[in-house]
């Protein structure tokens, strides 16, 4: 028995077809479809199309950033301003204040002693825009122990005392925060379903096994409808025990503030692909890139490989890109948040090397899109808006060459979880009802890409709007 049936769409490019779902799956497309006794969506002529899929971003920190304060534009500018808003923070229950999206046009380099002029009465800790560093005030590097810390993301002063500066060591530093359990994900379910998301890409390194239970149970009781692709799994954990929350290439990040010693990056990816499983490669410099080029060449590829951003690929590199199979995941949305930032401060010979798009599909590179999100925009209308304009907020181009068509970059938002920047999802029966429908025919969404143009949103067959 059909349990829904969606008349009147636009089913790739094709006016007039129905849709019939049972239990989850397609099981009908054509016109004139009869199902007496299934609920009905009037499609009124929009288009019908696979759910989208953000490639690309961090769950828990999403979530955490809503309770935060905003520590950088368009929000803070100033220092002063910061101060007032560090002030006014409520403060969580043990009293903390946590602070996102830090950059140094506010108030130049923080560290312990210049965050405590700012606010020194209660524990804070900021996070840089880039979210690969914590700053510390001196009542949180008491409080967590920085002196006798071990880690070498703990940055120290010449004379050995912490900076209150962490790189790049998110989950031990929470090990070493007050208790408190994974923020709820219900918001960050609902606003994924606003913008027709129906599943997600969660890339955060090393997720502990407390966060994966978060997540399989926010799945489970709908606080979180989308399905979820962990690639923070540890190589040696075992598949989960649902279709919905499934396990992909292993994480990696080579951080930005110091490059990685080519023996162990090599010998982490050997184990890693010596379990079978692939690597998601965190690259957001020049060397970086050529680093894990150079190491990839020496253990080998592994179908599924991937350039986590590839926020700088030297044009030098992109036929081996393709030559090795690899894939890149990167983020034209900040282009549109943070263009002006970079017109100003990267390197002149980088520029045109910045989130490249056209000239790695012209050269049959695998690429996928995503949001990066909260670290960049969560919408993903915005980005395919982006990688077809490539404007700063100020409305400058940032790599003309570089534009794609926004057929070109939705597509990019419906290949599979499993396989990013492959073969683009359909309509077809048999297939998940996984589905987005739209307010207009897809040629006339794509002249202007909004989120707006989603009207409903199904995961499972199920309606998954937010009230």
């Amino acid at each position: 028995m059909t349990d829904l049936l969606i008349r009147d769409a636009e089913v790739d490019g094709v006016p007039g077809a129905d849709v019939a779902i049972t239990g989850g799956r397609i099981t009908a497309v054509g016109p004139n479809l009869v199902a007496p006794t299934a609920d009905v969506i009037d499609a009124e002529g929009g288009a019908l199309i696979p759910g989208l899929h953000d490639h690309h971003l961090h769950l828990h920190a999403m979530a955490a950033e809503a309770a935060s304060v905003r520590c950088g534009p368009p929000h803070i500018r100033d220092a002063a301003t910061l101060a007032t808003a560090l002030g006014k923070a409520a403060g969580d229950d043990n009293g903390w204040v946590r602070g996102v999206g830090y950059i140094e046009t506010v108030a130049g380099d923080l560290d312990a002693d210049r965050l405590d002029r700012l606010h020194a009465a209660r524990p804070v800790r900021i996070q840089h825009r880039s979210g690969a560093m914590w700053v510390l005030n001196s009542a949180a590097v008491t409080a967590t122990h920085l002196d006798s810390a071990t880690h070498p993301g703990v940055e120290r002063a010449p004379d050995g005392h912490p900076t209150g500066r962490v790189w790049r060591a998110d989950t031990w530093l929470r090990d070493r925060l007050p208790p408190s359990r994974p923020p709820r994900l219900d918001k960050v379910g609902a606003a994924l379903t606003r913008f027709g998301v129906t599943g997600v890409t969660d890339a955060t390194p090393d997720l502990s096994p407390q966060s994966q239970t978060a997540i399989a149970a926010a799945m489970s009781s709908g606080e979180l409808p989308q399905r979820v692709h962990l690639l923070g799994a540890q190589p040696d954990e075992s598949p989960l025990p649902t279709a919905r929350l499934t396990i992909g290439p292993y994480k990696i990040v080579l951080a930005d503030s110091g490059l990685p010693d080519l023996d162990d990056l090599a010998n982490r990816i050997r184990e890693v692909h010596n379990r079978g499983r692939a690597v998601a490669v965190h690259c957001v410099t020049r060397e970086a890139l050529l680093i894990l080029l150079a190491v990839l060449d020496e253990v080998g590829i592994l179908p599924g490989d991937r350039v986590e951003h590839g926020a700088i690929i030297p044009r030098e590199t992109i036929d081996g890109l393709h030559r090795r199979g690899l894939t890149v995941v990167t983020q034209p949305g900040f282009l549109a948040d943070r263009g002006d930032d970079y017109l100003r401060d990267v390197d002149e010979r980088d520029l045109p090397d910045l989130y490249r798009c056209r000239s790695l599909i012209d050269a049959s590179v695998a690429v996928a899109l995503s949001s990066d999100a909260p670290y960049g925009p969560l919408d993903p209308w915005a980005a395919i808006t982006a990688a077809v304009t490539r404007r700063a907020p100020t409305g400058e181009i940032v790599g003309s060459t570089e534009r794609i068509t926004a057929a070109q970059a939705l597509t990019r938002y419906l290949t599979p979880a499993d396989d990013p920047g492959g073969t683009p999802r359909h309509i077809h029966v048999g297939a998940a009802a996984d589905m987005v429908l739209l307010s207009a025919p897809l040629a006339d969404i794509l002249t202007a890409p909004a989120a707006d143009a989603v009207q409903t949103t199904l995961i499972g067959g199920h309606l998954a709007n937010p009230d």
